[in-house]
């Protein structure tokens, strides 16, 4: 596992956004796997700026991590939403070259064979990554298997606090999300996890330096070939 540390945000994601963009430049057709989160945000931007340099994103195929149960594509809390405005209408990314869970499923266990089926299809040249401030990734909360698939999740009490932020109410943040396995994002052949912020930095450090196990999702990133974790300072500030 590399770790990178930054000044800035914004050197954050620039750095994050080069190593995807490399890999659309290796590989036209790559498969990108996509996170959502703000976190995210300055990373879309600068692969918007890449794509008004010449970057092509015609070939590239795009798999996201999750999806809230019980939200429409067209909520503006939803991922599709979120993805549709930060990046899949900003490049020239084809429609159905995009993949999403389906939230609104009337079968959600069929969603998530059929997601899975999806994946097994389409292995990620890389993948992006948010940091929970509980460890989690995707929403594979702590306690999470490691050799997890696509399921329906029940998010912790702490996330949906943190995702509050994002709605009028706390009783309007969606209580179960579809979300990929830590399997699936293990499967990656590159991985790519940004975490920013003191409030983050508790977990980084468990990430980083504690021992692999359920605890702390992250964690199992230290077993991967080709993972890079990118910080600025105060997300690292408790490691040594």
């Amino acid at each position: 596992m590399k770790t990178v540390i930054f000044e800035t945000y914004e050197q954050m994601c620039k750095f994050a956004s080069d190593i995807i963009c490399d890999v659309v430049r290796a590989k036209p057709d790559a498969v990108l796997g996509l996170a959502t989160g703000s976190t995210s945000i300055g990373v879309y931007k600068e692969m918007c700026k890449q794509f008004g340099n010449g970057l092509s994103f015609a070939k590239t195929r795009t798999v996201n991590l999750d999806e809230y149960v019980g939200l429409r594509p067209d909520h503006d809390q939803s991922y599709a939403y979120f993805m549709r405005a930060h990046l899949f209408d900003k490049v020239n990314l084809e429609k159905n070259n995009t993949f999403l869970p389906c939230g609104t499923a009337p079968d959600l266990e069929a969603e998530c064979a059929r997601y899975n089926a999806l994946l097994d299809r389409l292995p990620r040249d890389v993948q992006l990554l948010g940091l929970g401030s509980d460890g989690h990734i995707a929403f594979n909360e702590p306690g999470s298997p490691f050799d997890s698939r696509t399921r329906v999740v029940e998010l912790a009490s702490g996330t949906i606090k943190d995702n509050s932020r994002l709605f009028d109410r706390l009783d309007d943040v969606p209580r179960f999300a579809v979300s990929m396995g830590i399997a699936d994002i293990m499967s990656a052949a590159k991985v790519v996890l940004l975490a920013n912020g003191k409030h983050k930095a508790q977990a980084v450090k468990a990430m980083l330096t504690g021992k692999v196990d359920p605890s702390c999702p992250a964690g199992v990133l230290q077993l991967h070939k080709d993972a890079t974790v990118i910080l600025d300072k105060e997300a690292a500030c408790l490691l040594q």
